[in-house]
């Protein structure tokens, strides 16, 4: 298993389950914390571990379970507020070690810790975060109509990946408009305001998969005049809590490989791990993407 902080980087010290040339990163930097600040340890500040699944790929990066990011993603927040110190572990379950085995038998992460009690499954966390982490009940706004545009957006996706016809194409195409209008009416940086919630939390881990799985298995693109929608992911894209917990590209890809019971090729499991994040140049052009 590999140990980070709130930061991302290792707290031994020692080799640490991100990949560590910076330009891999979808940073550009080194994602080994600044000492100072990994070792900066407030008594009343609670210590929260939250187990991931490692890539499947190389056991030493982030894998590409969407629940796993979109966790990091709001415990993340909350240690850049100082509410919590985050330790992020990372776990090949192909090959888990056996302190975990002993402790959590065949319990697939994300498995969240505080204070020696571990909380296991999805909904359990979601409310855990939101009832039990200090400053947790920040992130969960209450917002009916962005939660009924964002809800099945993913399940859309999959459909559309599945059949490759023209009607389940249609209805995710129609859906993404909806966000994107959505975005256009708001006229807000992210979905409910300006700032984070754990609405964008859950919508944008899935887009990034939408975006790279969709590109490499059937060539789809989000449409470029879904202008506000890009200007949301630009935002997005320049996040820490994004950045820090961002899949690279081939673990995705691997991900729904693995789903269909295929494998990558020789040559993609030896690439160097990539980030989609650019933003095509039409946005900038027709949108004011620093909209305040």
């Amino acid at each position: 298993m590999a140990d980070f902080d709130e930061h991302g980087g290792s707290t031994d010290g020692g080799s640490n389950g991100y990949h560590d040339d910076p330009s891999s990163s979808p940073s550009g930097s080194s994602t080994t914390a600044d000492s100072s600040l990994a070792t900066q340890i407030v008594d009343d500040i609670p210590e929260i571990e939250l187990i991931i699944k490692a890539s499947t790929i190389d056991g030493r990066r982030k894998g590409a379970c969407l629940f796993c990011q979109e966790y990091f993603m709001d415990l993340y927040l909350l240690a850049e507020l100082k509410t919590i110190s985050l330790k992020v572990t990372t776990v090949d379950m192909l090959k888990p070690p056996p302190d975990f085995r002993s402790r959590f038998d065949s319990t697939p992460p994300p498995i969240l810790i505080d204070r020696g009690e571990a909380i296991l499954e999805n909904d359990k966390i979601e409310r855990y975060i939101m009832k039990s982490i200090p400053g947790g009940h920040n992130l969960f706004v209450s917002d009916k109509e962005t939660s009924e545009v964002i809800e099945d957006i993913y399940t859309k996706f999959k459909l559309m990946f599945a059949k490759k016809d023209t009607n389940s194409s249609a209805a995710f195409m129609k859906r993404l408009g909806k966000i994107d209008h959505h975005l256009e009416k708001r006229k807000t940086r992210y979905l409910t305001g300006d700032t984070l919630c754990c609405f964008d939390c859950e919508l944008m881990t899935r887009l990034q998969h939408i975006r790279v799985a969709g590109k490499y298995f059937f060539d789809f693109e989000i449409p470029e005049d879904f202008g506000h929608l890009w200007r949301y992911m630009y935002h997005m894209y320049n996040l820490d809590a994004f950045k820090q917990s961002c899949p690279a590209d081939q673990d995705i890809i691997n991900h729904y490989k693995l789903q269909q019971r295929a494998k990558l090729s020789k040559h993609e499991e030896l690439e160097m791990p990539t980030y989609t994040t650019s933003i095509p140049e039409s946005v900038f052009e027709n949108y004011d993407v620093d909209y305040e």
